[in-house]
């Protein structure tokens, strides 16, 4: 039987970058037969501005993989088939304000579907991993740094063993900037969807500031979002108001300027380990 082959998980983030530039260049072995880049079609266009720098930098394959669109999913209907009637799923962790006043927050659907599914389908079809097969065929490398490995969790699939080189080297994100600095390497944008309500304050003014056109995306996507949850003739799990921000005010008349709110304790459970990475 062969020896399983090694996968990058690229979110193109800082730390995942970093994991990339460092294989490239011989500090992490076994060299990477690919990386594997799960493209929701909703990241600012930085991200992809970079992706498109970091592929010319690699000497192993970058394969971007999609589910779909993200933003379209979380925006329309389906039909039931038997009922006839017009129903939406939620996919993104949005918070709610429900009738009575209280809050929630919604499940999120978007990083097993439309990250994880995706890697592994083509890590899988790379591994030439059989059906059913229980023997490891795939080493999945995934950037997590030192300072959150609270986020390490194991892979659900038989076939498939996660691996954390940065945190075998201890290495914590404020690590990778400085390994990039010193190689002198750009630092990454940061990895995540337009619109993720697990933006901390800090990235939301960021956007807000630097990348405006990804915020304006974010405000009609809330507002969008908004508008699918008011329709009365169709069917949700949830019947409250959604908001990308937990002080549940719409994204575009917050005040950024003042002290972060939003995002510290999120950020633990952003993704899953897949995103923003």
């Amino acid at each position: 039987m062969s020896n399983p082959i090694h996968i990058l998980s690229l979110g193109a983030g800082v730390q995942s970058s970093t994991l990339a530039l460092m294989a490239a260049r011989g500090e992490i072995a076994p060299m990477p037969s690919a990386a594997i880049f799960a493209d929701t079609q909703a990241e600012p266009q930085s991200v992809y501005d970079w992706l498109d720098w970091l592929e010319k930098q690699l000497p192993f394959p970058v394969y971007r993989v999609t589910a779909g669109n993200l933003t379209a999913a979380s925006l329309s209907t389906k039909t039931n088939r038997k009922t006839g009637r017009e129903y939406y799923s939620n996919l993104i962790p949005a918070y709610i304000l429900n009738q009575d006043g209280s809050r929630g927050i919604i499940g999120r659907h978007c990083t097993y579907n439309y990250k994880i599914v995706p890697i592994q389908k083509k890590a899988r079809a790379l591994g030439g991993v059989k059906r059913g097969q229980k023997t490891i065929g795939v080493i999945q490398w995934i950037g997590i740094s030192l300072d959150e490995a609270h986020r390490m969790k194991p892979c659900r699939e038989a076939w498939c063993q996660h691996r954390w080189p940065l945190i075998e080297k201890e290495m914590t994100r404020h690590d990778c900037l400085r390994w990039l600095d010193k190689n002198k390497f750009p630092k990454p944008t940061r990895s995540a969807c337009t619109y993720c309500p697990f933006h901390s304050d800090n990235e939301w003014r960021r956007l807000k500031t630097d990348d405006p056109k990804a915020f304006s995306d974010a405000e009609q996507f809330e507002a969008s979002l908004q508008k699918l949850h008011s329709r009365i003739n169709i069917k949700g799990r949830i019947t409250g108001i959604p908001f990308l921000h937990n002080s549940l005010i719409p994204i575009g008349e917050i005040d950024f300027s003042e002290d972060e709110t939003q995002g510290n304790l999120n950020f633990g459970n952003e993704c899953e380990g897949m995103c923003g990475t």
